[in-house]
C-alpha cells in the first residue's frame, strides 16, 4: 500500500479559478446572506435538476431536519430507525420528541415497514425513515401505514441527492424530505442542507421558520431559528451542480469496479439495487460475513494500518449509545437485524478522484487478507 492516506470519502472541489467569478459577483453585490441572488439561483437550479416543485435551502441538513419537524408541529413519539447518523434522532430530542426505534430490512438496511405498525401507540405522530446509503425506502408501504393511522412522514434523505425511483425523484415522497449538503455528501455546499416542499405555501412557512419566524419588518409569527444558507455556500452549490453528473458517473465506475472484483470472495456481500431506482453511488458498503477469513473489525484495522481509512458506518447503532439506552429503557430492544448489520458493515473508499491504482490496492488487500 502507498504511504498516502486513502480516506473513505473526499469532497469534490472544482478548480478555484472556476469559483472566483462567483465570489466576485458576491463582492460586487455585497449580499452575503438573507436570501441573496445566489441563494435564489441555487433553489431554482436544484428544483430543475432534482425534479421537485419547491426547495428551501438551509445552513445544514440537521437544521433542516429540526425545522421540518417544527413546520409540521410534530410532538409525542416518532418511529424511526436506529441505523443512521445520530442527527436523525437528535433532531427529535431537540424538539422534545421521543424516538421509537424499530428494526431494519436486511436487504435495503432501511426501516422495515413490517415492524412499524406494532410500534404505533396513542402518542405516535409521525414516521421518520432514512434512505440509507441512498437506497430508496419502501415508500408505498410506509405511506399506507401513515394514511391508516393519520401519521406524518418526514424522510431523512441526507444520502439521497439525485436518487430516483420508477416515478421520478425519491424526494417527492412523504410530507417533507430533507437533504444534507455536507462536505462528505455527493453534492456539497461546504456545509448546507435543504427541505423539499410540496408547494409554495409550505415553502413560505418554512422560509419564515428558518429566519427566526420573521414575516416582515414588524411581524414575528413563530419561534424560528437562524437556518439560512449564505451566499458563498449557495454560489459553491451552483458551481458544484455544473459538475454533478461527472461526479455521479465517476462514483458509478468505482462502484462497478468494486462489484466486479470482489463479487466472488466468500464472505463479502453487497447491497443489491432496489427495483428500477437510479442510484447516486453515495457509499460503497460491504458486509463481512462469517465465511470471510477475518472479522469486520480485524479487516478495518488491517486496512487502517495500511493507510486505508474505511468506516464502520453505522456502528454502533444509535440505540446503543448510552444516552439513548437510558432514554429507551422502557422500550423493547428488539433490533436483531440492525444489530447484526452494524457489527458487519464496512464502507469502502468511494469519491470521484479516487485513483485507479489505489482502488486496485484496496481490492487486492481485501482479496488476499489471509496472507497479508
Amino acid at each position: 500500500m502507498s504511504d498516502k492516506p486513502i480516506y473513505v470519502t473526499e469532497p469534490y472541489l472544482p478548480s478555484l479559478e472556476e469559483f472566483i467569478p462567483y465570489l466576485e459577483e458576491i463582492w460586487e453585490s455585497k449580499r452575503l446572506t438573507n436570501g441573496g441572488p445566489m441563494h435564489g439561483k441555487l433553489e431554482q437550479a436544484l428544483c430543475e435538476y432534482l425534479g421537485v416543485p419547491e426547495i428551501a435551502l438551509f445552513n445544514s441538513g440537521t437544521v433542516a431536519l429540526l425545522t421540518a419537524l417544527q413546520a409540521l408541529r410534530i410532538t409525542g413519539e416518532v418511529i424511526t430507525t436506529p441505523y443512521s447518523f445520530v442527527a436523525t434522532s437528535h433532531s427529535l430530542l431537540w424538539n422534545g420528541i421521543k424516538p421509537v426505534f424499530v428494526d431494519i430490512d436486511p436487504k435495503t438496511l432501511n426501516i422495515d415497514p413490517k415492524k412499524i405498525e406494532a410500534a404505533i401507540t396513542s402518542q405516535t405522530t409521525a414516521i421518520l425513515p432514512v434512505h440509507c446509503y441512498g437506497t430508496p425506502c419502501d415508500v408505498e408501504s410506509i405511506q399506507k401505514i401513515a394514511d391508516n393511522y393519520n401519521l406524518r412522514v418526514i424522510y431523512d434523505a441526507a444520502h439521497a441527492f439525485g436518487v430516483q425511483d420508477s416515478g421520478g425523484s425519491i424526494l417527492r415522497h412523504g410530507d417533507l424530505s430533507t437533504l444534507s449538503f455536507h462536505a462528505t455528501k455527493v453534492f456539497n455546499t461546504f456545509e448546507g442542507g435543504a427541505i423539499v416542499c410540496p408547494d409554495a405555501k409550505t415553502k413560505q412557512h418554512i422560509n419564515n421558520l428558518k429566519n427566526f419566524g420573521i414575516l416582515d419588518e414588524v411581524t414575528v409569527v413563530a419561534p424560528g431559528i437562524n437556518g439560512k444558507m449564505s451566499e458563498v455556500n449557495a454560489a459553491f452549490g451552483l458551481l458544484q451542480l455544473q459538475h454533478i453528473d461527472h461526479v455521479i458517473e465517476r462514483r458509478r465506475e468505482i462502484d462497478q469496479t468494486y462489484r466486479q472484483y470482489l463479487k466472488d470472495i466468500p464472505g463479502i456481500r453487497f447491497l443489491e439495487k432496489v427495483g428500477k431506482s437510479l442510484s447516486n453511488y453515495s457509499y460503497f458498503p460491504i458486509l463481512i460475513e462469517p465465511e470471510y477469513p477475518i472479522s469486520r473489525d480485524q479487516l478495518y484495522f488491517k486496512l487502517k494500518n495500511n493507510h486505508v481509512h474505511t468506516r464502520r458506518y453505522f456502528y454502533p447503532l444509535i440505540s446503543e449509545f448510552s444516552m439513548y439506552r437510558d432514554l429507551i429503557s422502557a422500550q423493547p430492544a428488539n433490533l436483531p437485524v440492525a444489530s447484526y448489520i452494524s457489527r458487519r458493515i464496512l464502507c469502502l473508499p468511494i469519491y470521484p478522484t479516487l485513483e485507479k491504482k489505489d482502488q486496485e490496492h484496496i481490492i487486492e488487500f481485501i482479496s488476499n487478507c489471509e496472507t497479508t
